[in-house]
């Protein structure tokens, strides 16, 4: 039986196999471009200054050590900012994802008058915006410079997501189950809170993935909204001492003068960009399982 299956199966024709083989290729190059630096940063963090300094790695930890992570801990000022940016990502994340939902949830709602106009008024905003000089007037007006609302307000809704949720929304929940819950005396806020968002679980975790990297990432509004150090984000922390060379002092002081001469501060560059990614990368796992759908079904469908 297993041979006479075997002789039954049809070929894939030689130009499918070619394309396949190809794109293959193609594939793993794209892989390799990208997980060798990531590869390369996480091995020179773990290495020895003297070994990255003189090109000693290529794979793998040359001279195992952690110092540098140990001085990371135990700078006040990383720390500060490891604190600063959690709060900045969790309370804008959550800021985000239910202003986009309760605008994104009306919108899908067939009964809703005139959310094509309001549709229409969003997606320009897509394209033409204040610019950064009025922006930055409008904050100062609401004297919200150098306070914490400045990391939050800007950007608190994206109009992207809010159309890939009214999507998700109209294509995923059925009208009748709105329907059926009003005959039963179903506000709209409780259809909202006890059946739209349990079945809603997919765009949640996208919408709770993009806006959270998108906080954790951000530097350019501290760069230009704040002013004190207290308040400053992890990112923009590392933005000064990766970019600008403005290593905190706590960081160095106990290495010797030979040490930093070898390289110590390239290590510490290293491990400081490791140390800012595993959050997000440890974040992933969990919404992974709804991120593909969730995308998927809020882009294509509708």
């Amino acid at each position: 039986m297993f041979n006479l299956i075997n002789r039954n199966r049809i070929k894939d024709p030689l130009g499918d196999r070619i394309f396949m083989t190809l794109n293959y290729i193609f594939l793993f190059a794209i892989l390799l471009t990208v997980f060798y630096p990531l590869l390369y940063i996480i091995s020179s963090s773990f290495s020895s200054s003297r070994a990255v300094t003189s090109g000693q790695v290529w794979l793998f930890p040359v001279d195992f050590n952690i110092k540098a992570y140990i001085s990371i801990f135990k700078s006040q000022q990383l720390m500060l900012g490891f604190y600063n940016t959690i709060i900045y990502t969790v309370v804008g994340t959550f800021i985000n994802v239910m202003l986009t939902v309760m605008l994104a949830y009306p919108l899908s709602r067939k009964s809703f008058y005139g959310r094509g106009a309001i549709i229409i008024f969003m997606m320009i905003t897509m394209f033409f915006d204040g610019g950064l000089i009025p922006t930055y007037l409008l904050m100062k007006d609401l004297h919200l410079l150098d306070t914490r609302w400045a990391m939050w307000l800007p950007g608190a809704l994206a109009v992207f997501q809010v159309i890939v949720a009214r999507t998700f929304f109209q294509s995923s929940i059925p009208e009748e189950l709105g329907e059926a819950a009003e005959m039963d005396g179903c506000r709209d806020i409780r259809y909202l809170i006890s059946v739209v968002l349990p079945l809603s679980k997919p765009i949640l975790a996208v919408m709770t993935l993009m806006y959270a990297v998108g906080h954790w990432n951000a530097y350019f509004d501290a760069l230009i909204y704040l002013r004190s150090e207290k308040l400053f984000p992890l990112q923009y922390v590392l933005r000064n001492l990766l970019i600008l060379n403005a290593a905190d002092p706590a960081m160095l002081a106990n290495t010797s003068q030979q040490m930093r001469d070898q390289g110590f501060e390239q290590v510490l560059k290293y491990a400081l960009i490791v140390v800012a990614s595993i959050p997000i990368l440890i974040m992933y796992p969990f919404v992974q399982k709804h991120f593909v759908k969730g995308v998927m079904v809020g882009s294509l469908k509708g």
